[in-house]
């Protein structure tokens, strides 16, 4: 089913609907546009990588900080997005969420140095750790029946779905103006999704508490965490400032399971993670975003400084992947449905392993569309690991504490995706070559894929 006929499912205008439908409707039509551009932001910068480097200058190093300058703020302050959501009302956080987002995006594609793409990109990922939650608030709200919030909740995850599909194509197609047209094409989607927001009902809101210990050394653990992975393939693991910075990130993490015990009101409730539902289903959206995410970065660099491919060129070569990943999504509920979670879990995840283990091994001369259809297993264990592991969990959480599951595991996903972009980056700029680093990473990524594999077999066999 495509997102437009999915849409199409929804009641929107008529003589026959009300005006709270056609509210209902603006306010999902927002929330797809912005969680389009928020995921698409994530995937279609990799194609753009080999461009932004000929024109800004710098390495490998200041390519993954692009990257993971995104990703690192995004999974940094997810999970105080909900907070912020309840004290203010998810329509207003998500408007002031989307604008921040919207002019960091106008910034990236005006920088004028490397330097200012990253803090840009920084920016952007603060606007989209707001944006992304709140979103997902604004179609709980506009839609208080179960079934049509069940509906619309699909049509909200397939706009995910395509912007992942979409990401490398698009990229491809909008560097051969200019790398900066991937980021300038936000201002217009910007605006119409502000548009639709004006037709959505005011939010509701409640006294929340904010965790600021927890929040400061969240952001400094995964800070220095990724700083040290991303500088130790140029400076070595031995440099002063990476020691420091993973010196840094053990203490950090250290106060912030110290803080989530103490304080009144944690951002992570500890309590939750006597659950095993919870533990599997954190480090399952972990492992698999190092392959799913990691895998891409590290391809389109391949295409295009190894066979000498276009942008375009890279982002076709995704094709396949994306595309198959993207059909299969709206019958991941169906298969599940059938199996239970475990089974498509497991089987996800060691195509994400079989996957990347063949490509490892595939000599360093083969033909880019043999790559290409190799690409396909890891693709496909998309749809097959994510909404089961997703639905899984909040159905063993209690209710109120949903939200902070959700968040929880998200910001797993994204830290998962950020770690891998760094080591791998390391890998590849290592003194052993590109080759034997784009070896290394494949190996990582199938080792991890089946630790996680192996640790699914403990899930439910039924929902």
């Amino acid at each position: 089913m495509s997102l437009i006929a999915s849409l199409r499912r929804v009641p929107s205008t008529g003589p026959g609907v009300s005006a709270a439908d056609r509210h209902a409707t603006a306010t999902l039509a927002a929330a797809v546009l912005a969680f389009f551009v928020i995921t698409l932001d994530a995937t279609i910068v990799n194609v753009a990588l080999p461009s932004i480097r000929a024109g800004l200058g710098g390495g490998i190093t200041g390519l993954q900080w692009v990257v993971d300058g995104y990703t690192l703020m995004f999974a940094a302050l997810l999970l105080s997005a909900g907070s912020l959501s309840d004290r203010i009302g998810a329509r207003r956080a998500f408007a002031g969420g989307l604008v921040v987002f919207v002019v960091a995006s106008a910034a990236c594609g005006l920088a004028p140095a490397l330097g200012v793409l990253i803090a840009a990109r920084v920016v952007q990922g603060i606007g989209a750790a707001v944006t992304m939650p709140t979103s997902m608030a604004l179609v709980r709200h506009a839609f208080p029946d179960a079934g049509r919030r069940a509906r619309a909740v699909g049509v909200w995850a397939m706009g995910g779905a395509v912007a992942a599909a979409a990401g490398p194509v698009l990229g491809g197609v909008l560097s051969l103006a200019s790398w900066r047209v991937i980021f300038w094409i936000n201002l217009p989607v910007g605006l119409v999704t502000l548009l639709l927001l004006t037709r959505a009902p005011h939010s509701p809101t409640r006294p929340a508490p904010f965790d600021w210990i927890g929040q400061v050394t969240a952001v400094l653990a995964m800070g220095g965490l990724t700083f040290g992975a991303i500088e130790a393939g140029a400076a070595g693991f031995t440099a002063p400032e990476v020691l420091g910075a993973l010196g840094l990130a053990v203490v950090a993490f250290a106060a912030f399971v110290a803080a989530q015990a103490r304080v009144a009101h944690p951002m992570v409730p500890l309590e939750l993670f006597r659950s095993a539902v919870v533990v599997v289903a954190t480090g399952v959206g972990f492992a698999f975003m190092v392959g799913f995410y990691g895998l891409p970065f590290v391809f389109s660099l391949y295409f295009q400084q190894q066979h000498g491919m276009s942008a375009l060129g890279a982002g076709i070569a995704f094709l396949p992947m994306m595309v198959l990943s993207a059909c299969l999504t709206p019958f991941s509920a169906r298969i599940a449905g059938w199996t239970g979670p475990r089974v498509p879990v497991v089987a996800g995840l060691v195509l994400l392993a079989a996957g990347s283990l063949t490509l490892a091994l595939v000599p360093a001369s083969a033909a880019v569309w043999l790559t290409a259809l190799l690409l396909v297993p890891v693709g496909l264990a998309g749809p097959l690991v994510m909404p089961p592991t997703t639905a899984l969990l909040l159905e063993h959480v209690p209710a109120h504490r949903t939200g902070t599951a959700g968040g929880v595991f998200n910001t797993s996903r994204q830290v998962g995706g950020a770690l891998a972009v760094a080591v791998f980056g390391a890998l590849l700029s290592g003194s052993a070559g590109f080759e034997h680093g784009l070896r290394v990473s494949l190996f990582l990524a199938a080792a991890v894929a089946c630790v996680a594999a192996a640790a699914a077999t403990r899930m439910p066999h039924d929902h």
